[in-house]
């Protein structure tokens, strides 16, 4: 039976598991699609029109061909992307902490317990017992 009973909650948490790991693909997802198609225009807006996925230092140029071809593509270290990510980060990051806040506002404490009324202690037990020995 207790075999059973640890099946079926391991199942639970399980289940419970990718659920969680599916939600939060999903999420990722949505919130990528936030950052990338309106916080960050509308940073790039407010930063002078910069397009921060742009933003690179080459290190070394793409060699063209006469024909036009790219013989050797450039060589760049592209933090924009970068920002993005950080961007991204914190707002996943905020995101996350207002639904756990809210969460954690709809869980009830637990209501106080009462204690049980104490009974005598060991020495007023064996105080009894002396009492009833010399009687």
């Amino acid at each position: 039976m207790l075999k059973e009973f640890k099946d079926f909650i391991m199942t639970g948490n399980v289940i419970d598991l990718a659920v969680a790991v599916l939600l939060a693909g999903a999420m990722g997802l949505v919130v990528s699609g936030f950052v990338g198609d309106i916080m960050m225009p509308i940073v790039g807006h407010f930063a002078g029109g910069v397009d921060f996925a742009d933003l690179k230092v080459v290190l070394d140029e793409a060699v063209v061909a006469a024909d036009g071809a790219v013989t050797k593509p450039e060589n760049a270290i592209l933090y924009g992307k970068w920002i993005n990510a950080i961007i991204n980060l914190i707002i996943v990051g905020f995101v996350l902490f207002m639904i756990v806040k809210a969460y954690n506002k709809t869980k009830t404490p637990p209501a106080p317990v009462e204690e049980a009324p104490k009974g005598p202690t060991a020495e007023e037990l064996l105080a009894e017992i002396r009492d009833a020995l010399k009687k």
